[in-house]
């Protein structure tokens, strides 16, 4: 298995470095779901300026998942900038599919949430998909879609 992603969005590429040594369960099934297709189209559906951007809903509105719930694998890594970690409800084994990039530096998320990633190149890519409204929880009106996800 290899350890980085490419995601296609509409203004360019960005790499994540996966951390299968410290989130093993949660790389796996990223993979799994990457070489399935199963993110190519799917809608950055909440992305709140200064926090962060959510995708993997098949829905594409924040209530759809697999049906596979993965276990969670808090570690010492921390919520940085370029950091990508696993969406989840108040269950903390219930990540799915979901996942999200950090805008800024979210200390308060470390612990809480499993981190499997992080952004090694495209950041300045991350930093222009379209914000949603504040009034609204961070959810997009007319979302940017990731184009295409691989493993390379």
């Amino acid at each position: 298995m290899t350890d980085k992603i490419k995601m296609v969005l509409r203004d360019g590429d960005v790499v994540i470095q996966m951390l299968p040594n410290i989130a093993p369960k949660h790389v796996r099934r990223i993979t799994e779901l990457v070489n399935a297709g199963f993110y190519n189209g799917l809608a950055f559906h909440r992305v709140i300026a200064g926090f962060m951007a959510q995708t993997g809903c098949p829905n594409g509105d924040g209530t759809g998942r697999t049906g596979v719930s993965i276990p969670a694998e808090f570690s010492g890594e921390h919520f940085t900038r370029g950091a990508v970690g696993m969406a989840r409800t108040v269950d903390i084994n219930s990540a799915d599919s979901q996942f999200f990039i950090c805008l800024a530096d979210c200390p308060f998320l470390d612990g809480k949430y499993t981190l499997w990633g992080r952004v090694i190149s495209g950041m300045e890519i991350v930093d222009k998909i379209k914000q949603g409204d504040d009034m609204n929880d961070g959810h997009v009106t007319n979302p940017d879609h990731i184009i295409k996800m691989e493993i390379i």
